[in-house]
């Protein structure tokens, strides 16, 4: 394997790795700040950690960048481990009733949709799932889902911004707006979004909105926010209550003195974010006012040319079009149609041991088994064109 200790990425020299989407990567210049953090942290573990003596300010000031970037108050943004600890906490602070209903989609992410299950079968509501098309061929199919799928009884709604499964942009904003204009609150799961597509929660305007830092903005593991509305603070909690439930000096509200605080932790993940943010700024530098609107194009034209490579080779029609991809991109192989999930587990293991390709190989519904591909920064067009190759071999 070639030295790769130089590089920016750690990703191994020998791997095609086209699957940022999962659990994303992380600089290497992210990495070392990270440790920097954690060694101030063991050499001085009271004043370093304690909220009331020099946490809270480090906090702040990660808080101030992430709402720099989203165009959000920093005082209606708390963090988290991840998004599915995010959409845990707010669908836990939903007052639901017997009989009320929660709408969800098919290309939802299933452990947020394991959690609405939950909280709606402890309170005795229900679940509707609305049906978006795949392939599909413009927004209006996803309004049109979501609005025949809303009843009197819909309170509550939870939609990705970018799906997981199908790596399709929905419109979030015809969405958001459709849904309060029916007195339907809106928990969005953004969890792709920051560092993939520009991001403004004061024009969207959203009841909750929750991301991660380690999937497009390359920050550490166990890193990501929650924004919720000032109207709807005061019922969410966080997943662990601790002191900052009844104790001063934890934050400015009690919202973020919940979050702020879980007990002994290690803060340096959400530390090392402005370093990650600020290293996909340097990659491809732009005049925009969002900083990473270079980067943000460079991927989205990546991922778009790679599907094109897959698609042409197998003489396929687009599955959604390219105005709605961001830096993902999913291909439904029509061979694969009937193969069984043994069948499907080869190919995984074959692309990944024969052909070193990391990437989600999966059955999407009844008629779709699919592949899908990310495009960050350290991919190339060639990998794309390999990966066709490889699938061709496997077809």
């Amino acid at each position: 394997m070639n030295d790769t200790r130089h590089e920016p990425w750690l990703i191994r020299s020998d791997l095609n790795f086209l699957n940022h989407g999962s659990f994303g990567a992380t600089p290497r210049c992210v990495i070392e700040d990270q440790r920097h953090w954690q060694t101030l942290l063991e050499e001085d573990p009271i004043e370093f950690l304690a909220p009331e003596r020099s946490l809270l300010p480090k906090l702040n000031f990660v808080r101030q960048t992430v709402a720099d970037e989203i165009h959000a108050s920093p005082p209606d943004i708390a963090f988290v481990r991840n998004a599915t600890e995010g959409v845990n906490a707010v669908v836990r602070s939903w007052p639901l009733q017997p009989g009320d209903e929660i709408l969800v989609t098919n290309h939802g992410y299933n452990a947020c949709i394991n959690a609405v299950a939950q909280a709606a079968d402890a309170a005795g509501a229900s679940v509707v799932t609305a049906t978006i098309p795949f392939p599909i061929r413009d927004p209006d199919e996803v309004v049109q889902a979501i609005e025949q799928s809303i009843t009197p009884k819909t309170k509550w709604m939870l939609i990705d911004h970018v799906t997981s499964p199908t790596g399709i942009v929905l419109p979030i904003a015809e969405l958001i707006e459709l849904a309060h204009s029916k007195n339907i609150r809106v928990m969005v799961d953004g969890a792709h979004a920051p560092g993939m597509l520009p991001l403004n929660l004061s024009e969207l305007q959203p009841d909750y909105y929750t991301a991660n830092h380690h999937k497009w903005w390359c920050g550490p593991k166990v890193s990501g926010f929650l924004y919720v509305d000032q109207d709807c603070q005061d019922d969410v909690l966080p997943s662990i209550i601790s002191h900052g439930a009844n104790t001063e000096g934890y934050g400015p509200s009690k919202f973020q003195s919940q979050f702020n605080w879980p007990g002994t932790f290690d803060p340096s993940p959400l530390l090392a974010l402005p370093t990650a943010i600020d290293f996909l700024a340097s990659l491809h530098p732009t005049e925009d006012s969002n900083r990473l609107a270079g980067l943000m194009r460079h991927n989205h034209q990546l991922a778009v040319a790679g599907r094109r490579i897959i698609l042409e080779r197998f003489n396929l029609s687009e599955p959604a079009p390219e105005s709605m991809l961001g830096s993902l991109a999913t291909v439904p192989i029509p061979s694969w149609a009937n193969h069984s999930p043994d069948q499907i587990q080869a190919i995984r293991t074959s692309l990944r041991d024969e052909h070193r390709f990391e990437l989600p190989v999966f059955r999407f519904d009844a008629t779709n088994v699919c592949l899908r591909i990310s495009a960050q920064a350290y991919n190339k067009l060639e990998q794309y064109e390999r990966l066709a190759d490889a699938v061709a071999g496997l077809s």
